[in-house]
């Protein structure tokens, strides 16, 4: 739509995401592990956006386990109907 303002982004800006927990387990577990390196990006800043992810995630679900993670993979797994 022309003349429509971008999105208003400042150091400050915060967006708030709701995701199921067993969601936040497994995309934790995943960037934990994953050798960020190796993540085809095209842009610097999209590796330190999955960065700040992993800290906004270990900061929302503290004291997980490793038997929390095995479930959230599990309920995922049904999901999707596998």
């Amino acid at each position: 739509m022309s003349g429509t303002p971008g999105l208003r982004m400042a150091a400050s800006d915060m967006t708030a995401l709701s995701l199921w927990t067993a969601d936040a387990v497994v995309l934790f577990d995943w960037l934990i592990n994953v050798d960020l390196d190796q993540i085809p990006v095209r842009h610097m800043a999209q590796k330190q956006a999955l960065m700040d992810l992993l800290q906004q995630l270990d900061r929302s679900i503290p004291g997980h386990t490793h038997a929390d993670i095995e479930r959230a993979h599990l309920l995922l797994t049904r999901e999707m109907g596998l």
